[in-house]
């Protein structure tokens, strides 16, 4: 991965900045940036990582980020290969705070805004009817100029902080431990997990990756990921297996050893603790939604 940049710095001309991505895979460095920011998919999938929060992602998710809160979507190897026909879309909101001239914190009229802010230093994951309008307003955003744009945007910011679908995605309590160094040497190993976790990886060359010995490793990565390298990796070994749970036709055997466990037994078992369910459970109750 790419050094940690503060991407996105808004020019002194504008009030706000909006993109619309375009590419065969999402940008690939773990991040922070002092702006908040709000992300909607459009078409891609891949691993979402927020804070010390991992899930998977599809086209529809849709997040709002406070400032400095390291983050990634990963899209799928299958984006990397170098002949891939797949490519992903999204729409992306950076914005400060004082936006409007002025911390919201002090304005009255202006009171849930701030506290949807305070939220959003967790981020939040937009769901239901609440992710349908603010998606449609944002794609709407695209073709506005001028104070039309920023009525929109706070219409989007308004809708968001009304809402009851809003959930936070890192834990309470999460603060951004890293420095610029740091997050790139997080991100490398983050890298190097999510090409190989299908395979054995050991903590040996984890920790060769992040230039550490090994029990400097642990307590390194524990700190900035807030679990152990054990229970990320797993983490983002379960995710896979409901993927595949998800999106293809394969035996609980199957998905456990396209996913990197080597024995059933364990793949079931890390999976209930992580998901509260069995994989046929899980299985099951997704094609009830087919």
């Amino acid at each position: 991965m790419k050094a940690a940049v503060r991407k996105s710095a808004i020019p002194g001309s504008k009030s706000f900045l909006l993109k619309e991505l375009i590419a065969p895979y999402f940008d690939r460095s773990w991040h922070f940036h002092q702006e908040y920011q709000i992300f909607l998919v459009q078409e891609g999938r891949g691993t979402r990582f927020v804070g010390d929060s991992i899930r998977t992602f599809r086209e529809g998710d849709l997040v709002f980020l406070g400032p400095n809160l390291p983050h990634l979507w990963r899209s799928d190897n299958e984006y990397l290969h170098k002949n891939s026909l797949l490519q992903t879309r999204g729409i992306v909101i950076y914005f400060q705070e004082d936006f409007l001239g002025g911390s919201i914190s002090k304005k009255e009229e202006l009171e849930s805004l701030d506290h949807l802010f305070k939220r959003a230093k967790q981020g939040l994951e937009v769901h239901g009817y609440t992710k349908s309008m603010v998606s449609h307003m944002m794609v709407e955003l695209l073709h506005l100029t001028g104070v039309e744009s920023i009525i929109q945007l706070l219409r989007i910011m308004n809708t968001l902080a009304l809402s009851d679908e809003c959930t936070e995605i890192a834990h309470v309590g999460y603060i951004n431990p890293s420095t610029e160094a740091d997050t790139d040497r997080i991100g490398r190993v983050y890298e190097h997990i999510m090409l190989h976790f299908k395979n054995k990886i050991s903590l040996e060359e984890v920790a060769a990756i992040a230039n550490l010995s090994q029990s400097s490793f642990n307590r390194y990565f524990k700190s900035r990921a807030n679990k152990s390298f054990s229970d990320f990796l797993s983490e983002v070994r379960i995710g896979h297996a409901c993927k595949l749970l998800h999106e293809q036709d394969l035996t609980i055997s199957q998905v456990c050893y396209e996913s990197g466990f080597n024995t059933l037994s364990n793949f079931n078992k890390q999976f209930k603790d992580l998901t509260g369910i069995t994989p046929l459970q899980y299985k099951k109750e997704h094609q009830k939604h087919l």
